[in-house]
């Protein structure tokens, strides 16, 4: 099969949009992998410059997945594969509430057995689990972003909420 090459992502203005569209995902994504927002960061920069550095081999219709694979690719060259605990930070809070003191602590202490129970996940439905709970993406979006069947979405997902249930469960 013979692919044109779109020069257009060569082009600053094109090429910005992009980047635009695509840096917030891009940065979610990177940051479910690892649970490090610099690190995350980096990544996602790293990857725009790559990007820009061989915008010519970009096939028309695949730029957001020809991206992600280079952050991908990325993350497993300088990530030391070893499991982190996801470090969410904590939301603000009131400084008045109407909720009681044991309210407050019950959900305190189920965030934390939920931050627990989710770097106890794969990579892999950590991942896939977030993009679709926080970025609010659908399967097939997740699908095509990861480069798998909907089916592999759904069975990550799955497997996945059976695991958090168990394990908060436990907790």
């Amino acid at each position: 099969m013979n692919h044109t090459i779109d020069e257009d992502y060569c082009n600053e203005k094109k090429f910005s949009k992009f980047f635009l569209d695509n840096s917030a995902l891009l940065r979610n994504y990177m940051y479910y992998k690892c649970g490090d927002k610099e690190f995350a960061n980096d990544i996602v920069q790293d990857a725009f410059l790559k990007f820009w550095d061989n915008c010519k081999k970009v096939i028309p219709g695949k730029a957001k997945s020809f991206l992600f694979t280079i952050a991908n690719n990325l993350f497993l060259n300088e990530y030391n594969k070893s499991n982190v605990a996801l470090t969410f930070k904590s939301i603000p809070q009131k400084k008045h509430t109407h909720e009681t003191p044991e309210f407050l602590l019950e959900e305190k202490e189920f965030g934390e057995k939920l931050q627990k129970a989710l770097s106890n996940l794969s990579e892999a439905q950590r991942t896939t689990f977030l993009m679709n709970r926080i970025d609010g993406k659908k399967y097939k979006e997740i699908a095509k972003i990861l480069e798998i069947s909907v089916k592999a979405v759904e069975k990550r997902i799955h497997n996945a909420l059976i695991s958090l249930r168990q394990e908060i469960e436990n907790i």
